[in-house]
This record gives structure tokens, C-alpha cells and sequence, in this order.
């Protein structure tokens, strides 16, 4: 049985790389990619203290942020490809569209 700081550990780990590709890429497909590895760093954190506490609470709300999660993939790829369609790139630099 594998001590639940490994799990927090990996969890850590996942989500500063996913926080550091944030801050740091400047595609907007990347950036949704990284939000991803965030959303499944915590995902992994809830699972493990589900596990160690035996709640099933932590499991069904991963099940919860994993249909957000899906929901907000659909839609940022339907804004992503619009947006690309429209200006040809990915660069979230040159989005003016939601500017004043």
C-alpha cells in the first residue's frame, strides 16, 4: 500500500508543472492543456484522501470537476478554433477581441 504523501507529492509536482506552463507558454492550446494537468493534480489530491479517510465524497466530486473539466475543454476549443480561423494564430498576445 502506497502512503498517501507519495500521492500528494505527485499531485504537487503535477500541478506546478502544470502552473508553470500557464505563466509561461503563450499558446492558447498549451494553456488548456496545462489548466488540465492542474485540474488532475487536484483531481489525484481528492482521490487520495478519499482513499485514506475510506469517504467515497472525494471520489463522486472528482466525477464532478471531471465533467466540468469536459465542459470547459469543449468550449475553449470551440473559442480556440474560431479564434485561430479568424487571425490565423494561436498567440494568445494578440487576442483584442475581449479588450476595451
Amino acid at each position: 500500500m502506497v502512503p498517501t504523501n507519495y500521492y500528494l507529492i505527485l499531485s504537487g509536482l503535477i500541478f506546478t508543472i502544470g502552473a508553470v506552463g500557464v505563466l509561461s507558454r503563450r499558446s492558447a492550446l498549451i494553456i488548456l492543456m496545462c489548466v488540465e494537468l492542474m485540474l488532475n493534480s487536484v483531481n489525484l489530491t481528492l482521490i487520495a484522501f478519499s482513499r485514506q479517510w475510506d469517504n467515497l465524497s472525494g471520489q463522486v466530486f472528482v466525477f464532478m470537476v471531471m465533467a466540468v473539466a469536459a465542459a470547459e475543454i469543449a468550449v475553449g476549443l470551440a473559442i480556440i478554433i474560431q479564434h485561430t480561423r479568424h487571425n490565423k494564430t494561436t498567440n494568445i498576445d494578440e487576442v483584442k477581441l475581449l479588450k476595451w
